[in-house]
């Protein structure tokens, strides 16, 4: 891997900010490969470890440490972490934890999920530090930092479920929310296990074209297909504030819809997202979410596959990336404690389409949770 070109003996800039969200300062860096190296994977577990809860409280104070500065070192030089962002072991501490999680073991048609945590680094190479749309700079407000991957037994779901949980326990006890790239929907009940673990049953928005509530694949409690029902069967999630979003497609049965109200959830469409337009969607699951803790769980296939190609099973008539976008925006009051973005499967992708599209997708929900860890702190 070339370095970029520097003048002067120096590399290009990391830009720095304060937690009141200040314009970001200037921090020499090195060039681009010294300026964070490649995220390194360890077996059963996540790839940078967490720091202790006291080296966490230490460096609490600290000014959060930005992105690499893409006006000095070109976006396409040097490894992606998520929206270049330094890596934990870089910063010690973290509010946010942008981990990976390259597990596909559990779907049912089309593989390849595995790599989509990297596929989403790679195309948030373009994010930027400010978020007009809701008018932040996320990585100056809270520390945002890219934990690497969790690295799970491909071969043994029930395994590869007890090693996430683990791994996302380590992350959330320093008191870091998580902002999860996967991987399939597996992965969703693990995540969810650990965050009730510290929060207790937590409301539910699950982005997705598919229920995710059956009960079995081929026998198998634990897959891409069931993770939401297996939740609610253990107490993880607060079945008063449940909602699905962007459902659309065939079905088994009718059934299907009968059993998931049994459950607690409340179903918006693709449907209702185009005729009532997404501001009255949001105004409706803010009303439904109150202002309980809140784990937003995105299926990148609640897209329509003319804006999300690159993944595992598409079905037609789905959102537009601007639809989900803004209503993500419209509940950026709500408590959100962590949240995933899955099902990004590259080999299927075009131009980066799907890529982008979840990139831009996890960087409004970091900025959700920076934006309240900012708040919540200074007593707002």
């Amino acid at each position: 891997m070339s370095t970029a070109p520097n003048s002067g003996g120096t590399g290009g800039t990391e830009s720095t900010g304060t937690a009141d969200g200040t314009a970001p300062t200037a921090r020499t860096a090195p060039t681009a490969e010294a300026a964070h190296a490649a995220p390194t994977a360890q077996t059963a577990g996540a790839a940078h470890a967490a720091p202790t809860a006291e080296a966490a409280q230490a460096a609490a104070q600290a000014a959060p440490r930005g992105p690499v500065d893409s006006s000095r070192i070109p976006r396409f030089a040097g490894p992606a972490t998520f929206a270049r962002l330094p890596r934990l072991d870089e910063v010690g501490r973290t509010d946010v934890a942008v981990v990976g999680v390259p597990f596909d073991a559990g779907v049912s048609y089309r593989p390849g999920a595995r790599f989509g945590g990297n596929a989403i680094r790679e195309a948030s190479r373009l994010l930027r530090p400010y978020n007009p749309a809701q008018d932040a700079s996320p990585f100056a407000l809270a520390q945002v930092a890219d934990a690497g991957d969790i690295a799970a037994n491909p071969f043994n779901i029930n395994e590869a479920v007890e090693t996430i949980e683990a791994a996302a326990d380590g992350l959330l006890d320093t008191g870091a929310r998580l902002m999860t790239l996967g991987g399939d929907h597996t992965i969703a009940l693990p995540l969810l296990r650990s965050v009730a673990k510290k929060h207790g049953p937590v409301a539910l928005l699950h982005f997705d074209a598919h229920l995710d509530t059956w009960d079995t694949y081929f026998g198998a409690e634990y897959t891409h297909g069931t993770p939401f029902r297996r939740a609610v069967e253990e107490g993880i999630l607060d079945t008063s504030a449940l909602s699905h979003v962007g459902i659309r497609g065939p079905l088994y049965g009718r059934g299907d819809l009968t059993e998931d109200e049994k459950l607690g959830f409340g179903i918006v469409t693709s449907a209702d997202v185009y005729r009532r337009g997404a501001d009255e969607i949001a105004d409706q699951l803010r009303q439904r979410i109150g202002d309980r803790p809140l784990y937003i769980s995105i299926d990148i296939d609640c897209l329509d596959p003319a804006h999300a190609p690159g993944t595992g099973t598409p079905e037609a008539g789905g959102m537009t990336s601007r639809e989900l976008l803004e209503i993500l925006r419209g509940l950026a009051s709500c408590n959100l404690v962590s949240a995933d973005v899955v099902e990004v499967a590259p080999a299927y992708d075009h131009a980066e389409i799907t890529s982008v599209a979840a990139s831009h997708t996890a960087y409004e929900l970091t900025t959700i949770m920076s934006r309240q860890i900012a708040a919540g702190r200074a007593g707002r």
